[in-house]
């Protein structure tokens, strides 16, 4: 199974729309603190201390291209998240089937004369 703490971390991170937004932008193409910031009402120390939550759980790499703070997209993290989906996935498509087979009993028993 996934590391928990690389779990905790990466749906943390994604639990805010503004974190969510931010990693939308990034799926594009690389972005500056100021570029991310600029589609919400949030200072640049608000939108930074957004970044560093992204950079917590891996999913963004900052680097600094003289004064400007330049962020990346790392998306390998939220390989972690999918598997524990995954996981949870297989085990409501097994207990559809068998509540699909109940059904279909029950129907065949309800057309018997």
């Amino acid at each position: 199974m996934v590391e928990q703490q690389t779990l905790d971390a990466v749906f943390h991170a994604l639990s805010d729309p503004t974190r969510r937004a931010m990693l939308q932008s990034l799926s594009g193409s690389r972005h500056t603190v100021g570029e991310l910031a600029r589609p919400f009402d949030i200072s640049l120390a608000a939108a930074s201390k957004h970044i560093k939550v992204l950079e917590r759980a891996g999913l963004v790499r900052r680097s600094i291209e003289g004064r400007t703070h330049v962020c990346s997209l790392e998306a390998a993290p939220m390989h972690a998240g999918m598997e524990w989906i995954r996981h949870y996935e297989k085990f409501w498509n097994a207990r559809l089937d068998v509540l699909e087979t109940l059904l279909a009993e029950d129907a065949a028993a309800d057309r018997r004369p």
